[in-house]
């Protein structure tokens, strides 16, 4: 049964969001999230559909990818097939070259679940390993402590408070009030809150984005920053102990999220709000 390489059209997003929730299991390596493309959905559903890719064999569909940007690749791969020797050795030949409208020329990077073996394939192709990141998580079978601090929900009245914490969080965002909607708009927003976090005097001081995939599976941090300005007073691990709540409050059996190893500042928030660092996990580039 021959495996087919598509870019769906608008109208098959649902199916590929329903599918990237089903593989969302506690038993299967970390991998490509509804809220990733939720978080990518801020471009709007044209870019969105523009950015995914969908293998299927037998109409089935056996592995989904997102081009963060044109030269990389973030996958998910059905976990039944993750050592799937004739997927592996299509995406590795799809990813490879150019033609088949998947990633560009010159040096690209690969993202797919630790030990699938499309990673051992790749390898013998020549490809290396990139720096490392760092996967935390947090079990939300037991009640979260309370974060400290106000932590609100935020609406369409009140996105301009979310989007401005995220400019001041991130050197170079770019997300604005209509990308806010744009996000909000799209399908896995409906497992999903943005949430902000208050100070004593009612600034918003921190804001994140939390996506469930379903009751009893992983939900899922992207993003979460701390404004500029307010950094350094534990602004940071009320914030995701206030993540951690909401997405218990929304059935989410963990919490989890992913970080650059570099970024020390950034694991040891996570670590105090009681999120454990997990195997490092890096994605594979081949040079031009």
């Amino acid at each position: 049964m021959g495996i087919e390489l598509s870019t769906p059209g608008i109208g098959e997003l649902g199916d590929v969001v329903a599918v990237l929730r089903e593989w969302q299991r506690e038993d299967v390596p970390l991998q490509l999230h509804p809220g990733d493309l939720g978080w990518f959905w801020r471009f709007g559903e044209d870019r969105t559909a523009a950015a995914t890719r969908v293998w299927r064999r037998g109409g089935q569909i056996v592995a989904i990818g997102m081009l963060d940007e044109p030269d990389w690749l973030r996958m998910s791969i059905a976990p039944d097939v993750q050592r799937d020797e004739e997927l592996a050795q299509r995406i590795v030949d799809d990813v490879s070259a150019p033609a088949t409208g998947v990633l560009i020329e010159g040096k690209v990077y690969v993202e797919t679940p630790m030990g699938a073996l499309v990673q051992d394939l790749l390898f013998k192709d020549g490809w290396n390993a990139d720096a490392p990141w760092v996967p935390l998580r947090r079990d939300l079978s037991e009640p979260v402590p309370d974060p400290g601090a106000r932590v609100d929900v935020i609406g369409a009245e009140e996105a301009h408070e979310r989007t401005a914490v995220q400019r001041a969080s991130f050197d170079g965002s770019t997300f604005t009030d209509d990308r806010w909607f744009a996000m909000s708009d799209g399908l896995p927003y409906a497992d999903a809150r943005c949430l902000v976090l208050r100070n004593e005097i009612g600034e918003s001081v921190a804001a994140a984005t939390v996506w469930s995939a379903g009751e009893g599976r992983p939900g899922y941090i992207e993003p979460m920053g701390v404004h500029r300005l307010h950094r350094g007073r534990g602004y940071g691990t009320a914030m995701v102990l206030g993540c951690a709540r909401h997405l218990r409050e929304m059935g989410a059996s963990s919490i989890y999220t992913v970080t650059p190893a570099t970024n020390e500042g950034a694991v040891a928030t996570y670590q105090a709000a009681g999120m454990q660092a997990l195997d490092e996990v890096r994605s594979q580039y081949r040079e031009a």
